[in-house]
């Protein structure tokens, strides 16, 4: 157990709902940042990752509640679950509409559920150490990965460079919705992972574990897109392809992720430190999306 447990910058707690959203899909096009598939294919490797992921984190979490002794959290996590099962049901509707433009997801697909349903699903332990050990490896991965979203959530609540280059509408307002709600719940996961266990040794291991695999999925995820792109022509996509949308705007920098690490490691961290609540609660108040299509 850790010796010490991170303090919050400030008390920003907010009562966590599920939403109901609604997207219409039909004017998106294939590459829905006009001119750039390589940033649209970098972006929608989430349509792909996060249905089987976030069903993963509901399905753990359901089996962490009966061991959560502080009320709050308990609620907390109860609507954490709530919005993680409509983040997965919103990106998994998404997939219908690209296959309808030329390009199935299916074989990608399959491969991410059997790394969450096989690979990081329940196994067969015998009752008391080894089972809780294996519950408190992956409530620890999800803090990690929820580092990641709660990153990525306020990095497109501020990507104002895919507006100024006319990003479709419609897929802008999904991520922001779903960045919103992320840095809104952005506590829950490492707090749930501090209240149960709170190991930094478990934290830095499953760092490393959950850094690795999402680089892993994720470049075979864009590699896939564009090799299986029907309008691109010897599609081509590198590293230095991610580092220079980066610079532009368009993508995550490279430099903000690296810094984003020793953030994370450091034992003094709490996740109130990254985002902004109330920069993402004005946003979940406008979406169209999440206030019935408006």
């Amino acid at each position: 157990m850790s010796n010490t447990q991170p303090a919050p910058v400030a008390s920003e707690h907010v009562e966590l709902k599920a939403r109901k959203v609604s997207f219409d899909w039909e004017e998106t096009p294939l590459h829905w940042v006009p001119g750039d598939p390589f940033t649209t294919h970098t972006i929608n490797v989430l349509h792909l990752l996060l249905p089987a992921g976030e069903r993963w984190f509901v399905h753990v979490y359901k089996q962490a509640l009966p061991y959560i002794t502080d009320d709050r959290l308990r609620e907390d996590v109860i609507g954490f679950i709530g919005q993680e099962a409509i983040h997965s049901q919103a990106h998994d509707d998404v997939l219908p509409h690209l296959r309808k433009l030329g390009l199935d997801p299916t074989p990608y697909t399959a491969q991410v559920d059997w790394f969450f349903e096989k690979l990081l699903g329940d196994r067969t332990l015998p009752p008391g150490r080894p089972r809780r050990w294996w519950l408190m490896e992956r409530v620890a991965l999800i803090a990690a990965i929820e580092h990641y979203t709660a990153f990525l959530g306020d990095w497109v609540l501020n990507a104002d460079e895919l507006d100024r280059v006319g990003a479709d509408p419609t897929m802008l307002d999904l991520l922001r919705w779903h960045g919103a709600e992320e840095v809104e719940h952005r506590a829950v996961a490492f707090e749930l992972f501090m209240h149960l266990d709170g190991g930094y040794r478990r934290r830095a291991r499953t760092w490393a574990l959950a850094f690795s695999a999402l680089v892993f999925l994720w470049q075979r995820g864009i590699r896939f897109f564009m090799e299986n792109d029907p309008g691109l022509v010897n599609p081509k996509a590198s590293f230095a392809d991610f580092v220079r949308k980066g610079r532009q705007g368009v993508l995550p920098s490279t430099p903000a992720m690296l810094r984003s690490i020793p953030r994370y490691l450091s034992r003094a961290y709490h996740p109130s430190q990254e985002g902004n609540t109330a920069q993402a609660m004005a946003y979940l108040a406008s979406s169209p999306g999440a206030n019935g299509g408006r």
